[in-house]
C-alpha cells in the first residue's frame, strides 16, 4: 500500500505560464494605449514657406522655440532670455559647430523672433536656421544669417 501512495503523490515540476502571459499582454495594451499621450512639446503654428532642408550631418541640433507669446523653449524646456544665451554659448563652447534652429510661431511677434536670433549670436552661434512648415505640411529648415 506504501508504493500506491507514493505514485499518487508525485510532485509536479511544471510551472503554469498562462497566468504570466496574460498579465504581459495586459500591460502591452496598457503601453500602447499611452505610449502616444505621452509626447510632449511645444505648440507652435509654423509659417509656411519652400525651403530646402538642410543637412545637419546627423549632428545634435539645438532646437529654440518662439511661442505666440514670446516665451522661448530650447529643447521644448522653457527658459529665459538670459537663460537662453547661457544655455546655448555652453553647448557652443563644447561643441562650436553645433547646428541652431528657431521655431518661430506664424502668429508671433517678428521682433520676438530677431531678439532671439540676437541671442544666439551673442552666444556664439555662426548661423541660425529658421523651421518652417512645407506646403505639405512637413517641417523643414532652412539655413539664415
Amino acid at each position: 500500500m506504501s508504493s500506491y501512495r507514493n505514485r499518487r503523490r508525485k510532485l509536479m515540476a511544471e510551472i503554469n505560464v498562462v497566468p504570466y502571459i496574460d498579465v504581459m499582454l495586459v500591460l502591452l495594451v496598457i503601453f500602447m494605449i499611452t505610449a502616444p499621450l505621452m509626447t510632449q512639446g511645444v505648440k507652435v503654428d509654423l509659417p509656411q514657406a519652400a525651403a530646402r532642408p538642410v543637412n545637419t550631418d546627423n549632428r545634435d541640433t539645438l532646437v529654440v522655440t518662439v511661442t505666440r507669446n514670446g516665451s522661448y523653449y530650447l529643447d521644448n524646456r522653457p527658459v529665459s532670455a538670459a537663460g537662453l544665451r547661457a544655455k546655448v554659448a555652453t553647448v557652443l563652447r563644447i561643441r562650436p559647430h553645433t547646428p541652431v534652429m528657431i521655431r518661430g510661431d506664424g502668429h508671433a511677434a517678428y521682433d520676438q523672433v530677431v531678439r532671439a536670433m540676437a541671442l544666439l549670436q551673442s552666444a556664439g552661434a555662426e548661423s541660425v536656421g529658421l523651421v518652417t512648415r512645407t506646403p505639405s505640411g512637413a517641417e523643414g529648415a532652412g539655413r539664415g544669417r
